[in-house]
């Protein structure tokens, strides 16, 4: 059979050699694409429990279609309330329910973000806030108090006002400790020489009474327990009774070095002096960090059985790390990675459990259908 003729064969055959070369090419570019996707985005599971090797159920996800959900605390009902960061409390039990918080401005990392239980919620109902809001016009973080009674939220008090805001590192992970005082991450608002200004309320853990006011023991006479910190979104403390920290590092081009920290009273954590393993006088270097070729993009941290872990955001992992009385002891274990996208709140459960909240819709993941989620974990992984 005679496919070419002698005068046009030649260059026939090279045009069908080409074209086939480009067809096969296409098919396993698109083929290694869709593959790489997979690896690189999230794509939500089509049930929603999902059955370890043993038979017992390890994940399960408890709620969906929340919109950037940001923390997480458990009533002594067991319901859950969540912040979603545009400016609602939402209530998960056998029924779904939403409060609006009035004047919350979400811009950026800013909006509703903390929350935590008094240690006598049963007794006073006192439910606490961070968020970000406007102040004459300049957007600034505060706390503010409430009284939960499940109808709604009332009685409201500002706890502390005035911390900087911007639209990237605003901390707001709050935290009331084993000598029932509140802990509050503040980040430095995009300016980082205020880290290191004792005097300023940026770039810091904050400690105060439930009322607001200042203990008589903090080191500097104000509201500063440590300072010298970048962007803190995530506060533990473990069975003595210290506190943990998780710190976003640099970002950017240069990202990685987020950090681990052991916090003291009155201490320097670095920033913008030092970053990494890096040593100065004065200076906190940090526990453990990411390193320059990782980014954890850390936020919410918890203690549970001489074990710290803590969520990646863009590491959309749950690190672990185990602790004891020297400190933190083996190395980091990474579990879930990039199976449910980014990961912001880490909570304890009655029941013993995990329970994540993925953040995909935050402007910087890749939203899956129902995103974002609550989903519960067991530790033993």
């Amino acid at each position: 059979m005679i496919l070419f003729d002698n005068k046009f064969g030649k260059p026939i055959l090279y045009i069908f050699l080409v074209l086939l070369a480009l067809l096969v090419t296409a098919y396993f570019y698109l083929s290694d694409t869709r593959i790489r996707t997979n690896e690189t985005f999230f794509t939500p599971p089509e049930t929603t429990n999902i059955a370890s090797n043993d038979g017992e159920q390890y994940i399960e996800v408890i709620a969906d279609d929340l919109n950037v959900p940001w923390e997480i605390v458990f009533l002594p009902s067991g319901d859950m309330l969540v912040t979603e960061r545009q400016g609602a409390v939402i209530q998960i039990g056998k029924e779904r329910k939403r409060f609006s918080i009035e004047n919350v401005e979400a811009i950026g990392e800013g909006g509703l973000l903390g929350m935590a239980l008094h240690p006598n919620y049963e007794q006073n109902d006192w439910i606490y806030l961070y968020l970000t809001t406007k102040n004459r016009g300049k957007y600034i973080n505060r706390v503010e108090r409430y009284r939960f009674d499940g109808s709604g939220f009332f009685d409201r008090t500002i706890i502390i006002d005035n911390i900087p805001a911007g639209a990237n590192h605003n901390g707001g992970r709050i935290l009331f400790g084993p000598d029932d005082f509140l802990y509050i991450t503040t980040g430095d608002a995009e300016s980082p020489d205020l880290a290191q200004d004792e005097n300023s309320l940026a770039g810091k853990i904050l400690r105060l009474k439930d009322n607001g006011d200042t203990p008589e023991d903090n080191p500097f006479g104000n509201e500063v327990w440590s300072y010298g910190h970048r962007n803190p979104q995530g506060l533990a403390f473990d069975n003595q009774g210290r506190l943990w920290a998780t710190e976003h590092g640099r970002s950017g081009v240069l990202s990685g070095l987020d950090e681990l920290n052991l916090i003291e009273k009155g201490k320097n954590y670095g920033w913008p002096i030092i970053q990494g393993n890096e040593t100065a006088n004065d200076t906190q270097t940090p526990v453990i960090n990411s390193g320059v070729n990782e980014t954890w993009a850390p936020a919410g941290l918890v203690y549970i059985n001489n074990r710290l872990f803590f969520a990646g955001l863009r590491g959309q992992s749950i690190y672990e790390v185990a602790v004891s009385d020297e400190g933190v002891i083996g190395s980091l274990k990474v579990h879930l990675k990039r199976k449910f996208g980014r990961i912001r709140a880490i909570k304890v459960g009655p029941d013993g459990f995990l329970y994540i909240s993925t953040s995909n819709t935050d402007g910087r993941g890749s939203p899956g259908a129902n995103d974002d989620r609550i989903i519960k974990v067991n530790p033993e992984f």
